[in-house]
């Protein structure tokens, strides 16, 4: 099993009735600013340690299991709004940065909210990276109805208990599932993720730790013109790193592509790009050190 090189420890703070559970690299230093990760969709914060093993120097690293993930507790809700993540987000960094800018990096999921609240929150970021966080396919209003539909239909789905996430005989069950979605994963790594990606049950399967809540669709539109208006009020620099398979063609089948992705991070007004080679879309998972290696002389300007 993979070993890490640095080891984190487990905090839990209170943010907006929670009970956060934050997943901590290092001390704070003089003169360093700290270092936020946040992680994506059906993830937890737990993906990140490879990156922080690969980076070349020791860093304060504080990244959140997203409520309703991991060790966070899960609210009492039947879906998610994406604008509770900014807000958690924003309670998270009074906690550990009060009056502080920070450098903020977030996968997928975590890459489009870091967008977002920097754009909010532009004081409160010093550097930004973007993994393969792309947000999602331009909308028009005349999808609302059809939006708010299905919405409804999938809510009623979960209360039925038809909308669950699928348990797994042990805990080498869960590494082969992560393997078979990211064919580059390796035994060692799948093998350590699994057992912060899922944990044992009352009946013995392993479960995985998130919320079926969050499969449930959003009822809102995604509205591009508001997107970049946060992107043009980001003020710190932003490095956008992609990886060399294109996984975001692959999701939508023309629907959304990167050329059209590319088209709204020209809205970012200090920006700089990467492209991590023989990497999916969990980068940083695939070469974390050719990751860390891009993202570490950003963040040392």
């Amino acid at each position: 099993m993979y070993q890490p090189r640095r080891t984190s420890r487990s905090e839990f703070v209170p943010i907006r009735h929670l009970r956060y559970h934050v997943r901590v690299w290092g001390e704070p230093r003089p003169g360093q600013v700290p270092l936020v990760l946040v992680h994506g969709w059906m993830d937890v914060a737990a993906s990140w340690q490879f990156m922080v093993d690969a980076f070349a120097q020791d860093r304060h690293v504080i990244a959140p299991d997203w409520r309703g993930y991991g060790l966070t507790e899960t609210p009492v809700v039947d879906n998610y709004w994406f604008p509770d993540y900014l807000a958690d987000l924003d309670w998270l960094l009074d906690h550990y940065a009060p009056g502080q800018a920070v450098d903020l990096a977030g996968h997928s999921m975590g890459g489009n909210i870091a967008m977002l609240y920097a754009g909010a929150r532009p004081q409160r970021i010093r550097r930004l990276v973007n993994l393969e966080g792309f947000g999602m396919p331009a909308t028009r209003p005349a999808q609302a109805p059809g939006r708010y539909a299905r919405w409804m239909d999938e809510l009623k789905a979960l209360h039925r208990g038809e909308l669950v996430l699928k348990t797994y005989d042990d805990a080498d069950g869960v590494a082969r599932r992560l393997m078979k979605t990211n064919r580059r994963l390796s035994a060692d790594k799948a093998a350590w993720l699994a057992r912060h990606w899922a944990r044992q049950g009352a009946d013995g399967r392993w479960q995985i730790l998130g919320d079926p809540a969050h499969k449930i669709t959003n009822a809102q539109l995604f509205r591009v013109d508001e997107v970049l208006e946060l992107y043009r009020r980001i003020t710190g620099p932003v490095l956008w790193v992609e990886a060399s398979d294109d996984s975001l063609s692959q999701w939508w089948e023309g629907r959304f592509t990167l050329a059209e992705f590319h088209q709204r991070l020209a809205a970012v007004p200090d920006l700089r790009k990467a492209v991590v080679q023989d990497a999916g879309h969990m980068l940083h998972h695939d070469q974390p050190q050719a990751l860390a290696a891009v993202v570490e002389p950003f963040l040392d300007g």
